[in-house]
């Protein structure tokens, strides 16, 4: 079995998917907040 040394993976690809996650869950919540705004002003 080969021997692990931590810190040594790269981790590239798992960052990017992360920081796509990220943005695509800010920017959801954003339209949903919004949305609910305009829900609230038009039903006021």
């Amino acid at each position: 079995m080969a021997e692990h040394k931590h810190g040594t993976m790269n981790i590239e690809t798992q960052e990017r998917t992360f920081d796509g996650f990220l943005k695509m869950v800010t920017r959801a919540t954003v339209v949903i907040v919004v949305g609910l705004v305009l829900l609230a002003l038009i039903n006021g």
